[in-house]
């Protein structure tokens, strides 16, 4: 097995893990909700979204990345401002469109400028 191989899963596994553990431990500042389950399975069922965003984010990019490295600044803007845009909103649907529209942009200003 390739050791690029290696280090996509070792990346993407640990990205995942952080994204479901952190909210469970440095969550603990959230608003009281009205429904009846414990606040720890709330904020579990928060994270599943941008855990799986940012999970299929990474291992749909890597080959294209592998392929062509330019790709990397764009994936690597589009992943950090989505991590912002959902640590500030919570909201996961403005937090993945706000990353894809950033992708896009710094794809398409280093098509015109390169």
């Amino acid at each position: 097995m390739k050791a690029e191989v290696i280090l996509v899963c070792l990346v993407v596994g640990t990205a995942n893990y952080l994204f479901r553990y952190l909210p469970l431990r440095l969550g603990g500042a959230r608003k009281k909700d009205t429904s009846h389950r414990p606040a720890w399975i709330n904020r579990m069922l928060d994270s599943i979204g941008i855990a799986s965003i940012c999970a299929l984010l990474v291992v749909s990019s890597t080959p294209e990345i592998l392929r062509d490295s330019q790709k990397l600044l764009p994936t690597l803007a589009g992943f950090v401002v989505l991590a912002l845009t959902f640590w500030r909103s919570k909201s996961i649907i403005f937090a993945t469109l706000t990353g894809a529209v950033i992708y896009g942009l710094v794809f398409k200003v280093m098509l015109i400028s390169g």
